[in-house]
């Protein structure tokens, strides 16, 4: 019966989006602006196709596991030799919504710690404004260093957290030798700088400090969706909204799925969270050193 109603909510909230949806289309269609929608979704060779199914594949991975959304759509975005500025201003603007859809999905779930998401989401509010702000206005050349330095840091915190799920389970006194505070804002300033790195790096340093995944999982993705709104509104105060096709494929790609990818966290036992998490950093880290230095 329990099953049925969290099944029951996920199928409303989609009906809810796609009805939305319908609605925002049927409105342009009404205002005559379909033409000029039209455009926008043939631009840059029907970029907006691929970025919808970027968006549905990274939200899986992000709802889920907490963590990949920011750093699967950069590696995408940036192999498409789009800006890195217009990178991170267009995955934070789609974030917003997605990561707003997949923290109701958390909340329903008793996936949240209040204190948790306080602790991370107050510092990372400052990191993520002055991530944005250096982005814009430093430039790609030093952003390009960081993903680097970011990608081998992940790297060896994916072996680190893979390596945990053959470890007898370790003493939970390890949760007060995480400075959450440092941790927020240093999460905040990459994920907001590099376009991603949120979940590797704060879900993954909780998991691998013996926090309990599922709810590691939905308070990081709660904290994240504050900072993710911070940056996203920063950016569109210093660079204005850009590139339509990219920010609405990863949007409708992500919303749809979000609120059926947070059921999957409460489900995977823990030995093959830490797995799956593992190999998963390791594999989108090893893609970011190899674009990064190549």
């Amino acid at each position: 019966m329990v099953i049925s109603r969290k099944i029951q909510i996920r199928i409303n909230v989609l009906l809810v989006t796609l009805l939305i949806i319908a609605s925002v289309l049927l409105l342009l269609y009404n205002l005559g602006y379909l033409d000029e929608l039209q455009i926008i979704l043939a631009k840059d060779n029907y970029l907006f196709y691929w970025m919808l199914l970027v968006g549905f594949l990274a939200e899986i991975v992000a709802g889920s596991m907490g963590m990949g959304y920011g750093v699967i759509c950069t590696t995408t975005l940036l192999f498409l030799n789009i800006p890195p500025h217009i990178v991170s201003a267009s995955i934070h603007s789609a974030e917003s919504f997605t990561t707003a859809a997949g923290s109701l999905s958390h909340i329903k779930l008793k996936n949240v710690s209040k204190s948790l998401v306080k602790k991370l989401a107050i510092p990372a509010i400052f990191g993520a404004i002055i991530g944005a702000l250096c982005l814009t206005y430093v430039g790609e050349y030093y952003s390009k260093i960081t993903k680097t330095i970011i990608a081998f840091y992940t790297l060896y915190l994916g072996f680190q957290i893979l390596s945990n799920a053959f470890k007898p389970k370790q003493n939970k006194s390890l949760k007060r030798k995480t400075n959450l505070t440092r941790l927020g804002a240093v999460g905040g300033f990459i994920d907001s700088f590099a376009g991603g790195g949120w979940g590797p790096l704060v879900t993954g340093t909780l998991i691998k400090n013996s926090f309990t995944p599922r709810f590691a999982v939905g308070s990081s993705t709660v904290a994240k969706f504050i900072l993710t709104l911070t940056a996203a509104i920063t950016f569109i105060f210093t660079l204005g909204i850009q590139h339509w096709n990219i920010i609405l494929g990863l949007l409708i790609g992500g919303i749809v799925t979000a609120p059926f990818s947070a059921m999957l966290t409460a489900k995977l036992p823990v030995k093959k969270m830490f797995i799956v998490i593992g190999i998963l950093v390791i594999v989108m880290s090893s893609i970011t050193i190899y674009k990064s230095v190549f």
